[in-house]
């Protein structure tokens, strides 16, 4: 009778572990978020509306600034309640809600989408700049970031703009750089911390030079905490955006925002509740989505916070 030795059982009995690369264990713990999954269904959501806006004027037979003066105001000149024509009712020209909306979902995807872009790009190069090289060159650069940072938004924003003149590229400019340096200093941070570490000094003495250190074995190891904020940035921008649309300094009328839609309501929300209802909730709906998402991308990029108790809890 063949006996087997005990090793070779245990090694059958115990199945083989299965090595999993940090990506693929945040991205299934995104996978059993509820949440997560909830928020990029609406954000997509919000992407196809943006891009689909054309068409979805075409098949309501709607565009955003034609004035229904006729159909879509009341004999005294007010709004038009929600109907089958006008499916969000009228604003105080006569023109489509629903159509202005979705449009404005355009606007606040793309100005908040390029301007994060931008203020991401521009401070990952100032932050793991300052944070590499240190000295004279983290003094400057650090001091630069404190400066922009202590700057009211708000009262440079609408100085900006009215040199300038109000555009959405202006607004682009404009959140891009009051937004670079908060993504600066975190970066500048990690990058102090990730200077010192024992793969860095191993490619300094092979040779490596430093634009290569940080292209190759700095910035790579930056990726997760760029994207939670990226993720975070996005809905600060389209708030802004809104702030200064409202304001009458961010896009010029009569391009649908929702910023200057929540504006031209003021005067007529207490007779015309939906005017300034569907814009706020288009408003509220995104920011609420991509801050969630941010949160849960967060919590699936530091295993630390993540618990399966945490988003039963959310969930």
């Amino acid at each position: 009778m063949s006996t087997v030795p005990l090793e070779t059982v245990a090694a059958d009995a115990v199945p083989a572990i299965e090595g999993r690369a940090p990506l693929r264990l945040a991205m299934d713990r995104l996978r059993r978020d509820r949440v997560a999954i909830a928020c990029a269904v609406v954000i997509l959501l919000l992407v196809v509306t943006a891009l689909a806006a054309p068409l979805i004027a075409h098949l309501t037979g709607h565009d955003p600034t034609t004035q229904y003066r006729d159909t879509g105001l009341t004999p005294a000149g007010l709004p038009v309640g929600p109907n089958r024509q006008f499916w969000f009712g009228t604003d105080n020209l006569g023109r489509d809600v629903f159509i202005r909306v979705v449009y404005g979902t355009r606007i606040s995807l793309l100005v908040g989408v390029v301007s994060t872009v931008l203020a991401i790009v521009a401070g990952v190069v100032v932050g793991v700049t300052a944070g590499y090289f240190q000295g004279a060159v983290d003094t400057v650069l650090a001091r630069f970031m404190d400066v922009v940072l202590s700057l009211p938004f708000l009262l440079f924003a609408i100085a900006l703009v009215a040199v300038a003149g109000p555009s959405i590229v202006v607004s682009v400019c404009v959140i891009a750089f009051f937004s670079f340096a908060a993504v600066g200093r975190i970066v500048r941070g990690q990058t102090l911390s990730i200077r010192e570490r024992e793969y860095i000094e191993a490619a300094r003495s092979l040779g490596a030079s430093d634009l290569r250190i940080m292209a190759v074995d700095v910035v790579p190891n930056l990726i997760a905490p760029v994207i939670v904020y990226t993720t975070l940035l996005i809905p600060t921008a389209i708030v802004f955006e809104a702030t200064l649309s409202f304001l009458g300094m961010g896009v010029v009328p009569p391009t649908p925002t929702w910023g200057n839609m929540l504006s031209d309501s003021l005067q007529y929300y207490q007779v015309a509740w939906w005017f300034i209802l569907f814009p706020g909730l288009a408003l509220l709906i995104t920011t609420l989505a991509f801050n969630l998402l941010g949160d849960s991308v967060r919590d699936a990029l530091d295993p630390s916070t993540f618990t399966s108790a945490s988003v039963k809890s959310r969930s």
